[in-house]
């Protein structure tokens, strides 16, 4: 009777209590006994976002840490403790007590911080930017790179006060007053000093609102700054929907979260610390001669990976393919309970992989089972942001890494989850390797209809959803769907409350809704068989859901009395 409701009796996730993570099944808790584990344990913490003290006993992904938390912790560790942790010891020793003894045998290597830069008309682009700068150009692409947001406002709403927090964003951060232009035959990016903003303000009734949010979104031009809009929609006196919607070249998916955090600290009155750095000090630094060699060391990883013939993925579509990659889209839902989630997570556990792994390794058994191809390429997301300067930006740095991956039907599912955790290790340690480079030096045959290297992603979406809160307002997320898909096909899952919700974003160019639900439950199927049977050979995990055994017995044992009478 404890358990809080929404108005329709269901279950209000939202006003649950967080639940303390790492509180069943932690270890005892053994307090550090040198300064070194004292300072891991407290980095640790702060990676973690844990209230309880960490002990030395305790596992970094008992605590909740994945692959995202072992990036940034390394990049903690080497700006705090002037070690280079290599990502795969962080698996290796996932302890405090088993790292601060691979540490304390370590080389020391001082950790160097971006420098700023003079000031002058132009700077470099990223190699990200410069990648989405082309991409922009080509036809129907025009809001494939947007990446608009809605949110719920609940409450007495200050104007005025809510517009200056804007103002102080794009005035704190410099990104938000860039535009691209070509100077010399090269993109490149001018920062102004000052721009012209104002949020858009439209009334709609609830019926009109889901229009008025679709019709927010529109393209950017690169060249004008600010590449961010806001827009606020009064459904009621203290009811209005938050829109904004930004330009990929200018944000990613963290810098979404650093926005919303500081638009709610500048709402609330509160006075931000100044930043360092700006993202065209990162870029210069990026195109840097000391970080080019540095590259050129990843590069020989990398095409070490992509040797030989490169498969293309040849997933059975309903419509032929368009010569032309069109980018129109849509999505579908679908959630997995708590209780099953718990499966995936415990085989990550015994396994000594994280649930992304799983999840991944997963995708692409599938993949193998629709296709009979047993060498795939399939695109990941990572942060990219392996350097702790560059932590409080808002700005593009957000690298796309291909991961392929040999799914044989003789593999059992653990041996090949192994491989993928291998593979995936080896691509999180040479992360900082731009995708466009890859794409240019493995000289892939530019194909119009598709894109370069693979044509499906997978993502799991873990950052940190911090619970945020305004002086007289509650937030909530406003669910809008997105009309566009820059890949044939995506898969994107969220943790959420324990459970995980699936959103598959398909091209409706190739694909009708009822195969991507049936693929949906053809995923789920396939996850429940890794949990039941995680020794089973590939081969042999099932991917027909019990229905569809059905209709296959209906349809090859026809009904006694259909038999014709001898």
């Amino acid at each position: 009777e404890r358990i809080p409701l929404t108005p329709n009796g269901k279950v209000d996730r939202k006003a649950l209590p967080a639940p303390e993570a790492g509180t069943d099944g932690g270890a005892e808790y053994i307090a550090p006994r040198t300064p070194l584990e004292a300072k891991l344990c407290a980095i640790w913490q702060d990676v973690l976002g844990l209230q309880k003290e960490v002990g030395i006993g305790d596992n970094f992904f008992d605590l909740g840490g994945h692959s995202l938390r072992a990036t940034t912790l390394v990049g903690k560790v080497h700006r705090e403790l002037n070690v280079d942790l290599p990502l795969r010891d962080v698996f290796r020793h996932s302890t405090v007590e088993d790292m601060a003894e691979a540490i304390a045998n370590m080389e020391r290597q001082e950790h160097v911080s971006i420098p700023a830069v003079e000031q002058r008309e132009f700077y470099p682009l990223s190699s990200a930017q410069k990648r989405l700068y082309i991409l922009n150009q080509l036809e129907g692409a025009e809001l494939s790179y947007n990446m608009p947001g809605t949110l719920i406002l609940e409450g007495a709403l200050d104007r005025n006060r809510f517009e200056e927090a804007f103002r102080s964003l794009i005035q704190r951060h410099e990104t938000l007053r860039t535009g691209f232009e070509m100077a010399n035959g090269e993109a490149v990016q001018r920062v102004y000093p000052d721009v012209d903003f104002s949020v858009e303000h439209v009334g709609a009734s609830e019926e009109e609102a889901a229009e008025t949010v679709l019709a927010f979104v529109r393209p950017f031009d690169l060249a004008k700054p600010p590449l961010i809009r806001v827009g606020l929609v009064e459904l009621a006196v203290e009811r209005h929907l938050l829109m904004f919607d930004m330009h990929h070249i200018v944000s990613d998916g963290v810098s979404m979260d650093v926005l919303v955090e500081e638009f709610v600290r500048l709402y609330s009155g509160e006075e931000l610390e100044p930043l360092r750095i700006q993202y065209k000090d990162y870029a210069v630094w990026q195109q840097s001669v000391g970080q080019k060699e540095q590259l050129k060391r990843q590069e020989a990883y990398w095409l070490n990976v992509f040797r030989g013939e490169l498969p293309v993925l040849e997933l059975p579509t309903d419509y032929a393919r368009p010569a032309l990659q069109s980018y129109e889209g849509r999505t579908l839902q679908f959630s997995m309970d708590a209780q099953k989630s718990e499966g995936l997570k415990r085989l990550a556990a015994e396994t000594g992989t994280t649930l992304y792994m799983v999840l991944f390794a997963a995708y692409t058994v599938m993949l193998h089972k629709y296709t009979a191809q047993e060498d795939l390429i399939v695109g990941t997301p990572i942060a990219g942001r392996t350097h702790g300067d560059v932590q409080p930006l808002i700005g593009m740095f957000v690298n796309t890494l291909a991961i392929r991956n040999y799914p044989a039907a003789d593999k059992t599912f653990l041996s090949y989850l192994q491989e993928v955790k291998e593979t995936t290790l080896g691509a999180y340690e040479h992360q900082n390797y731009p995708f466009e480079e890859l794409v240019e030096k493995v000289q892939v045959a530019r194909d119009l209809s598709r894109n370069p290297l693979f044509d499906t992603m997978f993502t799991l979406q873990n950052t940190e959803n911090k619970e945020l809160q305004l002086p007289g307002l509650r937030l909530a997320p406003y669910a809008s769907e997105e009309i566009v898909s820059k890949f044939d096909l995506s898969l994107d899952v969220t943790e959420v409350y324990g459970g995980l919700d699936y959103l598959f974003e398909y091209a409706t160019s190739l694909y009708k809704k009822e195969t991507i639900e049936r693929m949906a439950k053809h995923y789920e199927q396939l996850l429940n068989a890794i949990v039941k049977s995680p020794k089973a050979k590939i081969a042999d995990l099932d991917l027909v859901t019990p229905s569809e055994k059905e209709q296959l017995l209906e349809a090859f044992n026809p009904a006694m009395s259909e038999l014709p009478q001898v």
